[in-house]
């Protein structure tokens, strides 16, 4: 699918972005985006606990600076934090400049050298640009947890059909994810260590 396992043309469109990682090496990359938000964040790091994983969070700058406590608490934990601009923001409304300066005011709350675009795409300029700072992450398999049109089941499912060596797995600690990810995300965290995948995050 294009969506839950993005084609060759996208890929090429960012070819120094992170898509995968070894494809030789029995190993996932579990990811992130949108929060932190006080309602799901929490139970996500809970879950990733138990089972003894590390992850990356794509996070909001807004919303760290809404919620610091829970910023605190997942790098307390041990996991990466990534860069998804201050207001989750797409490119095509802005320039270089205003993209860029948005980027960078979130970046005064995370301080990471990882970024992901929200809606995972950039116009190309925008990627040059946040190529010279960051390294930018987009993603292997997008579960797609957002979707209304989509329950838990589906989303675990998109993880046993398209999960391969080195994905980059993308998941969402909000609020419209919060009813599949209840359902999906411990069951694909213990599918995926059944298939003897090895969880990892980014050096």
């Amino acid at each position: 699918m294009f969506i839950e396992q993005p084609t060759k043309w996208l890929r090429w469109l960012y070819p120094l972005a992170l898509w995968r990682m070894d494809k030789n090496v029995r190993a996932v990359y579990l990811t992130f985006d949108d929060g932190p938000i006080p309602e799901v964040t929490p139970w996500v790091l809970d879950v990733l606990d138990h089972y003894g994983i590390k992850a990356t969070f794509f996070m909001v700058g807004d919303n760290v600076r809404k919620h610091p406590e829970i910023y605190e608490m997942v790098k307390q934990r041990g996991h990466r934090i990534g860069n998804h601009t201050f207001n989750h923001i797409g490119s095509l409304r802005h320039g270089i400049n205003s993209y860029m300066r948005n980027v960078e005011k979130a970046n005064a709350y995370l301080r990471t050298d990882l970024f992901r675009p929200p809606h995972g795409w950039m116009k190309p300029a925008l990627y040059v640009a946040a190529r010279l700072k960051y390294r930018v992450v987009m993603w292997d398999l997008v579960t797609r947890d957002y979707s209304k049109r989509l329950n838990g089941r589906d989303v675990l499912r998109n993880v046993q059909r398209y999960a391969r060596n080195g994905s980059i797995i993308t998941f969402h600690d909000s609020l419209k994810s919060h009813d599949k990810i209840l359902y999906a995300l411990p069951r694909a965290i213990e599918w995926l260590r059944d298939q003897g995948y090895e969880f990892k995050v980014f050096d």
